[in-house]
């Protein structure tokens, strides 16, 4: 889908294991960010999507009543790691076709508190992937067994994703974890699903973030004078195709095809980009995303990784957020999270992590499953300045 609308503000709240702080204070404080940010107050929002995948309440109502948004049309959605990404999508459809001039996008997620912390969940009785123990760790583990043998990857390769992504978070001061590690660090951290340790699985994170996006005519009137002006120029949104016509599993089709339309209606080159935010969960998983993406060409996924173009400085720095492995996944949180990170990217306001001269960015977000599909969705934006 091609879209054109701006970027008018973006919000964060804190993340972390914050197991005494509501949900509804969480999404408040990225609500209020975000409002502080575009400038504007809570009666200019028109339009609102909120997606919380651990929901024991109308999330959006409850936390927007806070912030004084009431009366206007609002949407709850979930879609699994993909869910903040949605609600982006969705605003960003309704704001280009002339529904609505201005509205918020808004991820929340406490983990801690949610009904799956610190339990062991047994499947359900449809999951019939989950009953042969198909986990995410498990399949994470094969993709990344997989890797070995095709790709000549090592586990030293999936220990630097890791350290890749910690060198950047140590820069970020949202991230959950902001301490570098090295790859002898993090293989000495005990096995979850061999070969993928613990430090190479994303943490369990508490938050939210919201971003406003509205018309080019509204900008025009209301956004900052002196700040850049991001677009978001395309958006898609893809659910998962039948399970058995996967080919192989070092490449998630859904996201390889998600990719293709979503640079087919910006009208750009993979090529062209200046930084990924991306669906990190597992650090075995990014490299997967580097072909997937067309940051490389398919095979050489661990000769970009080596190389150092995806790490800070390089050519095309992926995750330079700290991503999911180092910033934290509150789940619905994240895709809303990569919007608003690529965003502060193309404003030249990322400030020790900034990627010099950055005007074209891509964020990414997949997750869910479903037994008999690849995966569940994956939704992916071009922005630009």
């Amino acid at each position: 889908m091609r879209t054109d609308v701006v970027v008018l503000g973006i919000g964060q709240s804190t993340f972390g294991k914050l197991r005494d702080v509501p949900v509804e204070d969480l999404g408040a404080q990225a609500v209020r960010a975000a409002l502080a940010d575009a400038g504007i107050g809570p009666e200019a929002l028109q339009l609102a999507y909120t997606s919380r995948l651990y929901s024991d309440m109308i999330t959006g109502q409850m936390i927007f009543k806070d912030v004084g948004v009431t009366a206007i049309e609002m949407v709850n959605v979930e879609n699994a790691c993909a869910g903040g990404s949605t609600a982006v999508h969705e605003l960003a459809k309704n704001i280009s076709l002339g529904y609505a001039e201005v509205g918020i996008a808004l991820g929340v997620e406490s983990m801690t508190t949610s009904p799956v912390a610190g339990k062991l969940i047994p499947p359900s009785a449809g999951d019939l992937d989950g009953q042969l123990g198909m986990t995410m760790p498990v399949f994470f583990a094969l993709q990344a067994r997989r890797l070995m043998h095709t790709r000549g990857a090592t586990e030293e390769d999936f220990a630097l994703v890791s350290a890749k992504a910690h060198d950047f978070g140590a820069l970020n001061p949202n991230a959950q974890y902001r301490k570098r590690l090295s790859v002898e660090e993090i293989l000495a951290s005990r096995t979850i699903a061999d070969p993928i340790r613990l430090l190479e699985c994303c943490p369990n994170t508490d938050g939210a973030a919201a971003v406003i996006l509205c018309s080019p005519d509204y900008a025009a009137r209301f956004a900052p004078a002196d700040r850049r002006e991001v677009r978001l120029r395309a958006s898609v949104l893809h659910s998962g195709d039948y399970a058995y016509k996967r080919a192989d599993l070092t490449s998630m089709q859904l996201g390889a095809r998600a990719a293709a339309a979503v640079y087919e209606d910006a009208g750009i080159d993979p090529g062209d980009l200046d930084l990924v935010e991306l669906h990190d969960a597992f650090a075995s998983e990014e490299l997967v995303h580097y072909e997937d993406l067309q940051l490389c060409a398919p095979g050489e996924s661990i000769s970009l990784l080596r190389s150092g173009a995806t790490g800070p400085g390089g050519r095309i720095p992926v995750n330079p957020s700290g991503g999911l492995l180092s910033l934290g996944h509150p789940l619905s949180a994240s895709g809303v999270r990569v919007v608003a990170d690529v965003t502060r990217q193309l404003r030249g306001e990322a400030g020790d992590a900034q990627v010099p001269g950055a005007t074209l960015g891509l964020a990414q977000m997949m997750g869910g499953s479903a037994s008999g599909l690849e995966t569940g969705a994956v939704s992916m934006q071009v922005l630009t300045t």
